[in-house]
């Protein structure tokens, strides 16, 4: 995977009086999961939102598919075929299933076969299709978030912690579907703090620390690597479960 869909060069980010990205280079290749480590206040979840244009770099340059979306507004970054499932979730909790996926597909009405495959990805979305939102569990929003993400193609998603406050049984459903959108040559950047999950579905990895990337390389060279995981994180990442 030598062909870079996203690449972040030199990026700097200040949010009031701080300095969190502090020339971050970051190279996600086409058709993989890159996951993006690191201790917390580390920038992960800064770095997806900058990429997405939610905050405005400072410095640097961002290039997705050859071309430059730094310094555009959010709906055109996301027009160009990002999208992003932000730790948060961002569904309307008021809304059904049903509306939120419908409010997620803006190209028009939703393709039916293909919310026959994210309803096979995520058995809840299609169990609780006219329920409010607000009254799934955790697990089940979590599915939600990344199904509005992928209802319509995107070329890559950005997608943070979505193991966050999960029980191990849905952590394991959702690492299954996460591999199943792989599979469809969708690209991901994944920040997660959940090491097993991240090993599962990573093929490259960047551990970020104090707003730089410290390092980047093959996911399995870390995953077999417990020196390597302890230089770079302090203790072993296999303590991230």
């Amino acid at each position: 995977m030598t062909d870079m869909l996203l690449t972040l060069s030199g990026v700097h980010t200040h949010i009031g009086p701080y300095h969190i990205l502090q020339g971050v280079d970051l190279n996600v290749p086409r058709g993989g999961v890159t996951v993006l480590l690191g201790r917390n206040g580390a920038g992960k979840s800064t770095t997806l939102r900058t990429i997405m244009g939610l905050w405005k770099p400072g410095a640097g340059e961002i290039v997705f598919d050859g071309n430059r979306i730094s310094g555009k507004t959010t709906p055109d970054i996301s027009r160009s075929g990002l999208a992003y499932v932000p730790e948060n979730m961002g569904i309307f909790s008021d809304l059904t299933v049903a509306e939120n996926m419908r409010l997620a597909a803006c190209s028009g009405p939703m393709d039916e076969k293909r919310l026959g495959w994210i309803k096979d990805l995520f058995p809840p979305i299609g169990t609780f299709w006219e329920k409010a939102a607000g009254t799934l569990s955790g697990g089940q929003k979590q599915m939600l978030s990344v199904a509005r993400a992928i209802i319509e193609p995107r070329r890559m998603i950005l997608i943070d912690e979505p193991s966050k406050g999960l029980a191990p049984a849905i952590i394991a459903a959702m690492t299954e579907a996460l591999q199943e959108l792989k599979r469809t040559d969708t690209t991901i950047l994944l920040v997660e703090q959940n090491f097993s999950m991240a090993a599962a579905l990573g093929d490259t990895v960047a551990v970020m620390d104090d707003g730089r990337i410290v390092h980047a390389g093959d996911m399995k060279d870390l995953a077999g690597d417990a020196v390597l995981q302890e230089r770079l994180m302090g203790l072993s990442l296999e303590m991230h479960q």
